[in-house]
Order: structure tokens, then sequence, then C-alpha cells
């Protein structure tokens, strides 16, 4: 119980300072950049589609026109529907770009006493955005399958996976900073049933449209306050040994 109060006020922290103009910024670059990317990968569909498709063609002598318009227009609707799926784990990706500035924004909120915190290098943040891209939209895929054969539990199935890898991919982000790769990784370990259950948390507002574009910047803040309370608290344990 305890655990889920502290979660529960780490994301209360997160979305206290959602107005922040340095987290409205990563927001909007991250939702600007993944509106770019969808409509990049529409029109670029669409101009294949137009390129193989013949603009007529005939067979056993009935002639077809303009196929290529039609499944062109098939096309635009197919990726509109797959920008809606794709829309959050992209978000993600490009939010995962601007981690260090939400969590800058946080511990200069709320830890001030901090040293100055090594940046993540920009060629690794986008190596573990573009790899965790992958990584949930391949899970998901792999789960779509079995969240019809869970009927009714889909969607604590779907907050549960998708809780696991948000939160193993935020903490590791969050903490790399402070701690390095290694660091990181061993911190993960040693706090994941937290994080599990965190993740799940940020994982619930993706099935609301509109407020699950939030998600990735109050994920970055939820988890800078929680690295730090974990670690403050784990020091605290090991020196009164």
């Amino acid at each position: 119980m305890g655990s889920q109060v502290n979660v529960v006020s780490d994301f209360t922290k997160a979305i206290n300072q959602l107005s922040d103009r340095r987290f409205m910024r990563v927001f909007v670059l991250g939702v600007g950049l993944t509106i770019a990317l969808l409509a990049a990968a529409t029109w670029g569909m669409v101009w294949l589609v137009g390129g193989l498709v013949p603009e007529s063609f005939t067979i056993f002598g009935y002639g077809f026109g303009r196929p290529d318009a039609l499944l062109s227009a098939a096309t635009i609707g197919v990726m509109l529907v797959a920008s809606v799926f794709l829309m959050v784990p992209v978000a993600s990706a490009f939010t995962g770009f601007f981690l260090d500035d939400v969590a800058a924004a946080v511990e200069s909120r709320y830890y001030p006493y901090l040293p100055p915190a090594d940046p993540v290098h920009w060629g690794e943040a986008m190596k573990d955005s573009i790899n965790f891209l992958g990584v949930i939209i391949a899970v998901n895929l792999v789960a779509l399958i079995l969240y019809f054969m869970v009927g009714p539990f889909a969607p604590i199935m779907f907050w549960m996976v998708n809780g696991f890898l948000l939160g193993r991919e935020y903490f590791q982000l969050v903490a790399m900073r402070r701690v390095g790769r290694e660091g990181a990784r061993a911190a993960r370990k040693r706090h994941m049933p937290t994080i599990w259950l965190a993740g799940t948390l940020m994982a619930a507002p993706l099935s609301i449209p509109i407020v699950n574009l939030f998600v990735p910047i109050l994920g970055a803040a939820t988890f800078t306050h929680l690295y730090h309370r974990l670690e403050t608290q784990g020091a605290a344990a090991a020196k009164s040994r």
C-alpha cells in the first residue's frame, strides 16, 4: 500500500508541473515531430501505390480506370487508422530525445540541491528511443492476438504489458543521467516491482484519446521523482545498517 501511495504522489507532482514551459516545449516538439513523421509516411505510401498501380487495366475484356486513385484513397484511410495506434509510441520515442529537459525541469524545482546531471548523449538517446519504439510496437502487435483471447481482461493485460515497457524504459533513461547505463540497469533490477507499478499507472491513460499524448512527459517527470525517492530511501537504509 505504501508503494502505491508513493507512486501516486510522484504522479501527482508530475501533473502539477504540467504547465511548466519546459514541459510544454517538449510536448509540442514530440507531437509536432510525430505528426510530421506520420504525414510523411502517409505521403510516401500514397506515392508508392501511385507508382506501382497502373492508371487503368483490362481483365477479361472489361476495362478498369483509375484504380490508382482508389487504392491511394484506401491507403490514406489505412494510414489514418494506423496513426491512431502509432501516435503514442512514436510520440514517446520523440519525447525520449528531449527527456533531459523534462528531468532537468523536475530537478530544478524539487531537487535544487543536486549536482548537475550528466545529460544522455544525443546519439545514445536516439538509439534508445528507436529501440524502445521498435520493442513497444512489436510487443503490442504480438499482444494484440492475446487480447482477443482474454476477452474482458484485455484492458488489464494492455496496461500491464505497456506498464512494464514504459516503466523499464523511463526509469532507465532517467537513471542514466545520474549513474550511467550500468548503474541504471542495476537500480532498475533493485526496484522493478515498484517500477512496473508506476509504469502501469502511466499505461492506464493510454486508453484515453488526447490525454494519452501527455503520457510521455508525465512518465518522464514521474520517474524522475520515483528514481530520486527510491535511491534516497536505499541510501538511507544502507547507511542505517
